[in-house]
């Protein structure tokens, strides 16, 4: 199928913060030529330019619900064609394998995903660390070779994203991880390779630095 150029498929199998993610990628698609539609159809994920795979909820479900859409193929076939951008579990998803559920995953980065296990562990001002971790949480872009990911151009080392997760990524290659965060212990919060970016924390909640992510992946060129 011939691809459409200048258009986003956010992937609709049932587990995304669908509405949010779609006026935040629309939001950042204004004043542009970039269409932006939400699909359950794998037809028009085939046919996109790019593809957004957002995912929330346990990762047991979001893999069934994957399947079980018939989106897998189109998702794996985008993940090996053009850029993708995947976000929370939607990033999770991308690894190989998840402590939750001993759930299998989808395999296109080496990798696991791990349960925080901070008990008895405690934060600066006192407080236990609460799991799952949500809220607001620094970003530190990792460099390789002495360069950053170019879509973190034009946001600032350290700036702050929304969180909501109790499992993290940890990526078997340290080339493929893109930024880290402190929580307990340093865990990976935004994976690349090659077309594929994602990140655990979710731009569309995280003010203007995460708008200024979805725009870099609308002009992104892998």
């Amino acid at each position: 199928m011939q691809t459409m150029k200048n258009t986003v498929a956010i992937v609709d199998y049932g587990m995304g913060n669908l509405r949010s993610v779609w006026q935040a990628v629309q939001a950042a698609a204004a004043d542009s030529s970039v269409q932006v539609q939400v699909t359950h159809d794998p037809a028009v994920v085939h046919a996109a330019s790019r593809v957004v795979l957002p995912g929330q909820g346990a990762m047991r479900d979001c893999m069934a619900a994957l399947r079980h859409s018939g989106l897998e193929e189109a998702v794996r076939q985008a993940a090996a064609s053009k850029p993708l951008f995947g976000v929370c579990v939607g990033m999770q998803m991308l690894l190989q394998h998840s402590e939750e559920g001993d759930t299998p995953a989808l395999g296109l980065i080496p990798g696991q995903v791990r349960r925080f296990d901070l008990a008895g562990q405690r934060q600066a001002d006192g407080s236990r660390f609460k799991v799952p971790q949500m809220g607001w949480n620094q970003v530190w872009q990792t460099a390789h070779g002495g360069l950053r990911h170019r879509l973190w151009d034009g946001v600032a080392d350290g700036s702050f994203f929304y969180f909501v997760h109790s499992y993290y990524a940890q990526p078997t290659r340290a080339e493929d991880g893109a930024a880290t965060t402190e929580y307990g212990l340093t865990f990976t919060s935004a994976v690349a390779r090659a077309n594929i970016f994602a990140t655990q924390f979710h731009p569309e909640k995280s003010a203007a630095q995460g708008l200024q992510l979805y725009r870099n992946f609308l002009h992104w060129q892998p």
